[in-house]
């Protein structure tokens, strides 16, 4: 089964953020970085996606505008097989994805990025329902922590345990980098 690993919203315009952590953001690059550099040696096609909303100034970091919307610094440099442009959560919507993962004969997502609960779990969902086989790797994933609507804090932690116990056995297959590349056919 063809195999795509996609790399969403792994971009420069969430630095800017006031909610943004180096600390946290640490293993992830690593898990990222290392996924990344496994689907690259085993050949696997590597998909970007960029997210870029309004208003279109300077101001806002996912504009083109602000120069923010390139990769985040300290991701593995890598070869798109394509880069698209979303402008809503889930990268199937308008962008041409569908389109490319169809025309590619591409069966299965690799899916990973920034951030975990929104655009990575949204694209899970969206694809899973479309047909796709999901590998969905939290530790590839990225988020951080956040208040509920009550006042209480939600670590980022529990937000990635949420997603992955909410997506496991119906939208995706929860896997480490290893287990992904392994079900890619790649040496992890």
């Amino acid at each position: 089964m063809k195999t795509c690993l996609i790399v969403i919203d792994a971009q420069e315009s969430f630095r800017q953020r006031a909610y943004w952590n180096e600390g946290v953001a640490a293993p992830y690059f690593a898990a990222q970085n290392a996924l990344i550099e496994g689907a690259a040696a085993a050949g696997l096609p590597i998909v970007r996606i960029f997210h870029v909303d309004e208003p279109s100034d300077a101001s806002n970091p996912f504009a083109v505008e602000s120069g923010h919307v390139h990769p985040i610094g300290g991701l593995a440099a890598f070869e798109a097989a394509a880069t698209f442009t979303k402008h809503r959560h889930s990268a199937l919507v308008n962008s041409g994805l569908d389109v490319w993962l169809t025309e590619n004969g591409v069966r299965r997502l690799i899916v990973s990025g920034i951030r975990t609960e929104q655009c990575c779990e949204t694209t899970t969902r969206h694809a899973s329902d479309l047909g796709w086989e999901v590998d969905y790797v939290t530790d590839a994933t990225l988020t951080f922590d956040m208040v509920q609507p009550d006042g209480r804090p939600l670590a980022a932690t529990d937000i990635k345990s949420r997603t992955a116990a909410v997506l496991a056995g119906r939208f995706a297959t929860i896997c480490s980098v290893p287990q992904a590349l392994e079900r890619a056919g790649a040496a992890a």
